[in-house]
């Protein structure tokens, strides 16, 4: 039984015999549940007071009572499961927010669907200047990628640009690349990562890869301050609805200047209604002398009651779909591709060394088996030049981890960020890498075996399921069968000794997402002193069948002790 120093006060005040008739009840208290608390030293419990945005009691249910009062809202939750609030440790909520409207796309879909998808959209927005959404897959098309042509046939008057579910393509028409005058002169900006796929005459397919992607966003004007802030706060309410009340956001440098201003916005008109970390991310190699002084500034400047940029996201390569991510091998079909690297290793090891010295957290995009080296080289660096720093080290996606790396990730204390939902079996990723490649894939359980903290995150708008990809519980079910949401007889990702425990799938999104958000001291556990972050789910996931699990529903989510989401009865 854990009580606070407020509960200590009232019986003081009791003990003085103060002679003034008060309610001095707590103001929330949870009663009867099955509260998974991730305190070591207390896991379950079966009641939890709250007084204002803190914890105050964590017991069982008749300690909880005697601290009611008059006012005291009671929750009586009759065996449901409380956890405490989750935290999706990669996502994009502002950039996301951009796009929360727009045409979105079955990832799992085919061309003709996505076809018929678009003509509906644009049919459906007559007046729309310009037709955006994303989420299609490019190992769908095959090798050559989408074509304009493909557009063509159903919109040529206005521009389509369709981004694809991981945002690292776009699939875009005619009319875009007009007006985006890309012509068989115009220059690659990074040959064999950031380029525009072109045909057997020079001129570009429709294609576009990575930066040139996010180039045509801006130059095609697809995002107004307006239109995100709007969108991020019906993201967020999303997010409070599947019981996220925290959230590190893994680059919004795209809105500029206009960033700060957009937070702002948002906290102002009570629309932040999560924690929400957030990076500084260099933009490519020629932003490296300057990335921690920015990240530093960052850090000291964009900050606000419940929003503080103070990482430094490096993205160094691409995706496997993309055939972009950094390898050790060349892709299958593809001689000479092994995808890119976007920083040497110097540069990398400048950035990483550098944010040591200044105690920023670094979180490193790596889905290669190449990338994740040379991020832990820089890692390793940076241990050994500032061993006293208080820097947390973060690698994201880690898709393809090699034997001789897997240990490392311990060793140098590095937490391994992942999206569950990829490592359902990916019957399109397969072809481009060798059989050893594809068993290395998603190697979560031999990580956690190994000690090292697993954080989950959606990477929304990324993750390839739409909004529901934002649901940590769905995501959860993937995590632990490495297969298909509800179907038990779906193929398993190898390998499937890389399924990982339920709890191992509610650390990661509750106390080891706090520690990367250097934050586990206030949230991530049910802990007296810390905030009231909580969810209350319709049933205790231990007990619930495997693939039943994606069917949990949140009924309440609760962030600084105010209910931000409550299910209707």
């Amino acid at each position: 039984m854990k009580h606070s120093a407020w509960l200590l006060s009232v019986l003081l005040l009791a003990a003085c015999g103060s002679g003034q008739q008060a309610d001095t009840g707590v103001d929330r208290v949870f009663l009867n549940g099955a509260i998974y608390t991730l305190d070591e030293s207390q896991p379950w419990a079966e009641a939890v007071a709250v007084v204002g945005n803190e914890i105050v009691y964590v017991g069982d249910t008749e300690g909880a009572l005697a601290l009611a009062g008059d006012s005291t809202v009671k929750h009586d939750l009759a065996g449901k499961m409380l956890l405490p609030g989750l935290i999706d440790t990669h996502m994009h909520p502002i950039s996301g927010g951009a796009y929360a409207k727009a045409l979105s796309l079955e990832t799992a879909g085919t061309v003709d669907g996505w076809i018929e998808a678009i003509a509906e959209y644009a049919e459906a927005n007559p007046d729309a200047p310009l037709i955006f959404g994303y989420g299609w897959l490019s190992t769908t098309f095959g090798p050559e990628g989408p074509q304009r042509q493909m557009i063509d046939a159903i919109e040529s008057d206005r521009p389509v640009l369709i981004m694809d579910e991981g945002f690292h393509g776009a699939w875009a028409n005619t009319r875009a690349l007009e007006e985006l005058n890309i012509t068989q002169d115009t220059a690659d900006p990074v040959p064999g990562f950031s380029y525009y796929k072109r045909d057997r005459n020079g001129d570009a397919t429709g294609y576009l890869l990575e930066g040139t992607a996010g180039m045509a966003m801006q130059a095609l004007n697809v995002i107004t301050e307006d239109v995100v802030v709007e969108g991020t706060a019906f993201v967020i309410d999303v997010l409070n609805a599947y019981g996220v009340t925290s959230a590190y956001d893994a680059g919004a440098g795209d809105h500029g200047d206009n960033l700060h201003n957009i937070l702002a916005r948002l906290e102002s008109g009570g629309d932040l209604s999560i924690r929400l970390v957030g990076s500084y991310r260099p933009s490519g190699p020629q932003d490296v002398s300057e990335a921690v002084a920015r990240a530093a500034n960052w850090r000291d400047s964009m900050k606000g009651r419940n929003y503080h940029y103070r990482v430094l996201k490096i993205m160094q390569d691409g995706t496997i779909e993309g055939r972009t991510a950094a390898m050790f091998e060349d892709y299958q079909g593809e001689p000479g591709n092994s995808g890119e690297s976007v920083f040497t290793e110097a540069e990398m090891a400048e950035m990483v060394v550098g944010a040591a010295g200044q105690d920023i957290d670094v979180h490193i995009h790596a889905l290669g088996e190449r990338a994740i080296h040379e991020a832990l080289n820089a890692i390793e660096a940076a241990r050994a030049a500032h061993p006293d720093s208080s820097t947390r080290y973060a690698i994201c996606h880690i898709e393809v981890i090699t034997d001789q790396d897997l240990p490392r990730f311990a060793e140098l204390d590095v937490i391994a960020q992942s999206t569950p939902l990829w490592a359902s079996y990916d019957t399109y990723g397969e072809q481009f890498v060798s059989a050893d490649q594809f068993n290395r894939f998603w190697r979560f359980n031999s990580l956690k075996k190994l000690g090292v903290r697993l954080t989950w995150g959606s990477d929304f708008p990324a993750s390839g399921a739409g909004m529901l990809g934002m649901s940590p519980i769905y995501q959860m079910e993937i995590g632990h069968t490495r297969q298909n949401a509800g179907e038990p007889d779906a193929p398993i990702q190898p390998r499937e000794t890389e399924r990982v425990d339920i709890d191992g799938m509610i650390r990661g999104y509750t106390i080891d997402g706090a520690y990367q958000l250097h934050m586990e001291d206030e949230i991530g556990s049910i802990e007296v002193g810390k905030k009231a972050d909580l969810v209350v789910l319709d049933r205790n996931l231990f007990e619930t069948d495997t693939y039943e699990i994606h069917e949990a529903e949140v009924l309440m989510t609760i962030m600084d002790g105010e209910i931000v989401y409550e299910a209707a009865n």
